[in-house]
């Protein structure tokens, strides 16, 4: 294998990049979710990739699960296991090297360069008889990898492998479910919540319908955490969770995105004004009553913020971020109003 990078063996530093990614796994314990996004930062780290990802074959796709680098906007991308190398990845059982997108034979070309693909590293996640997906390394140039950055990934991906399917104890139904959803809350997470978009704004591109995204940022984590510890502070993360999930159809998807954010998707909407009558009415339900805490009262709030597709967007990236926009405008004229 002809490579631009000299193959020697891995470095003390990067075995103990390993070593800490170990500890940092082990930390995470059931969030498989937190294991995962971890395992595609440290692919990126330690092969100097561009982009890196997580994905996990799904019935007849792969599905990006985490996502670094130059990937990172592609979380919840699906690709078809047939006809790309993570599914001939995942068939194999065996680690898959391409050294140029444009020369093998293996690949999905046309995917490659749409993203600006030329090289990369597929390594598989196997544990006893079972494949679930795979840690890959990408890079915009030819041969950007070496034998050392397979072997590094091999490691990482038997941590990664390995940790998945003990919390999960061995089952690979479990797995998935906890691959996709919040340790703390048991709602949906980032990765997923990022999936469920693009199939939603997918069906109403078909059908012509309308599709909101909400983001929910709670309002007075830090001083419960300051003054309660992070014990409190995770029972109202929770106590939020519960009240968003109460208060939404079962057609809609909520997800924890991280720390105290959250995302909600409203599929089908028929008129854009509704929207804001419904993020009023979900801001009143969180926070109409305190949660009672080891005898004490705690406050609850949330500022929200919404973008409708067609109307603020088209995609996922500009539809998140146009809400996000807005929730801190709704953030910023609280505040101006209190003062």
């Amino acid at each position: 294998m002809k490579n631009n990078k000299e193959d020697t063996a891995p470095s003390k530093s990067a075995l103990l990049e390993i070593i800490r990614t170990q500890t940092e796994i082990a930390k995470a314990g059931m969030d498989l979710g937190n294991v995962m996004a971890l395992a595609a930062e440290r692919t990126q780290l330690l092969t100097n990739a561009v982009g890196a990802v997580v994905e996990l074959a799904e019935g007849d796709d792969m599905v990006y699960r985490a996502a670094s680098g130059s990937a990172a906007n592609q979380l919840g991308l699906r690709i078809g296991r047939e006809g790309s190398l993570s599914g001939l990845c995942v068939q194999e059982r065996k680690i898959l090297v391409c050294d140029d997108s444009e020369t093998d034979e293996r690949v999905d070309r046309e995917a490659c360069r749409k993203v600006g693909l030329r090289s990369m590293i597929v390594v598989p996640l196997n544990h006893l008889d079972s494949t679930v997906g795979v840690i890959k390394a990408m890079s915009p140039s030819v041969h950007a990898f070496s034998q050392t950055d397979v072997e590094l990934l091999n490691l990482l991906s038997e941590l990664v492998a390995a940790a998945m399917f003990h919390a999960a104890q061995f089952e690979t139904s479990e797995l998935y479910h906890r691959a996709t959803h919040d340790a703390l809350t048991g709602l949906a997470n980032r990765a997923l919540y990022f999936d469920r978009l693009r199939q939603t704004l997918a069906q109403a591109k078909r059908y012509a319908e309308r599709v909101a995204v909400l983001n929910i940022d709670m309002d007075g984590l830090k001083p419960i955490n300051d003054s309660l510890g992070h014990r409190a502070g995770d029972a109202a993360i929770r106590e939020v969770a519960a009240r968003l999930a109460q208060g939404c159809r079962q057609s809609d998807t909520v997800a924890r995105l991280g720390g105290d954010e959250f995302g909600l998707i409203l599929s089908r909407v028929d008129n854009p004004s509704v929207v804001e009558q419904y993020c009023h009415r979900l801001a009143d339900r969180i926070g109409k009553d305190p949660l009672e805490f080891d005898e004490h009262r705690l406050p609850l709030g949330a500022s929200i913020g919404y973008a409708v597709f067609p109307d603020h967007g088209d995609d996922p990236d500009m539809l998140v971020h146009r809400a996000d926009q807005a929730m801190y405008e709704v953030k910023r004229t609280r505040k101006t109003a209190r003062t």
